[in-house]
């Protein structure tokens, strides 16, 4: 028993020693060439290979490229890859051989920054969506509906002369309900009946809003529920937006590196947080529509605001 454990002993001194040496610092010179490892690189001398672990830490100057000479101190490292093409070599510092300006390249401490970019990009509306609607009340739920419907016929033939060809007119929604009265300590009674009929129009031609809501009044509706304004096509202008936060969020990312006396290595995630259309808020007369026959309703049309975020994590190198 006594003899196992020396022995044992004897190994582990000597597998120790082993280590210590195999984990010694070398210096490697060759070229640099691509391998068939995903992302991988080696150092080329004559028949002898050396895959390095970390390109990554070099591969952002403008030498690091095939065919450069180059001068790398590392340490060999017993660690399996996919196809096991050279000697895994794990680089501490390098540098070309061909430039004998360059100063040695040693790679600092790394860290992940969060940073996120803003921007509000400006663009003009090309479509209007108008909510029009015609209500009619009556103590008779029937007599309520058959007027709501004489007005609204009326209404629809008007918006779609004064809209014009290229517009849409469309029912978007209707409601037949009873008004019902209530009193303290008695069950609620009905007072007669409200008939809503709601009719949407979208239209491009936007001179043309303040007539078309004339037209609706003349008709008969009684209801301009609101007015919205959009893009039909809105993706150049949402590009543009998020183009311009990325390029802020970058900025953001260099200005910190810069602050902790490094730069960035390369960014690890990129994740847009947002995208918002901030509508325009029409300008239009607030009169009766009684009025509204004999006063053109003038809309005055504003600019989209597109809003986008962009969230990036960015790998930092600092001397820290």
């Amino acid at each position: 028993m006594k003899r196992l454990l020396l022995i044992t002993s004897v190994m582990a001194v000597i597998l120790g020693t082993a280590t210590v040496l195999h984990a010694k610092e070398i210096t490697v010179r060759g070229k640099l060439q691509k391998t068939v490892e995903a992302g991988g690189w080696l150092i080329v001398k004559d028949d002898t290979k050396y895959l390095i672990l970390n390109p990554k830490n070099f591969d952002s100057n403008d030498w690091f490229k095939v065919g450069a000479n180059v001068e790398a101190v590392g340490e060999v490292k017993e660690v399996m890859t996919m196809f096991m093409e050279g000697t895994p070599f794990e680089v501490k510092s390098m540098r070309p051989l061909d430039k004998a300006d360059q100063a040695v390249i040693t790679p600092g401490r790394l860290t992940r920054v969060m940073v996120v970019g803003d921007s509000i990009v400006q663009a003009q509306p090309d479509t209007a969506i108008l909510t029009i609607a015609v209500v009619t009340q009556n103590r008779s739920a029937i007599e309520a509906q058959q007027e709501n419907a004489t007005k609204t016929d009326a209404v629809l033939r008007a918006l779609k002369a004064a809209a014009g060809a290229g517009a849409e007119v469309k029912t978007s929604g209707y409601a037949l309900q009873p008004q019902r009265v209530y009193k303290e300590g008695q069950p609620p009674t009905i007072s007669g009946y409200e008939a809503r009929n709601m009719v949407t129009v979208t239209m491009s031609d936007l001179n043309k809003i303040g007539s078309v809501i004339d037209a609706a009044a003349q008709a008969g509706s009684n209801d301009v529920s609101g007015i919205a304004f959009t893009l039909r096509q809105d993706r150049p202008a949402r590009d543009r937006a998020l183009s311009e936060a990325t390029r802020e969020a970058m900025s953001k990312a260099q200005v910190i590196a810069q602050s902790l006396g490094g730069r960035v290595m390369r960014i690890v995630e990129v994740q847009e947080d947002g995208f918002q259309q901030r509508p325009p808020v029409p300008l239009y007369q607030t009169e009766s529509f009684a009025t509204a026959a004999k006063v053109a309703t003038p809309i005055e049309v504003g600019s989209l605001e597109i809003n986008s975020r962009v969230q990036v994590i960015a790998e930092v190198e600092t001397n820290l």
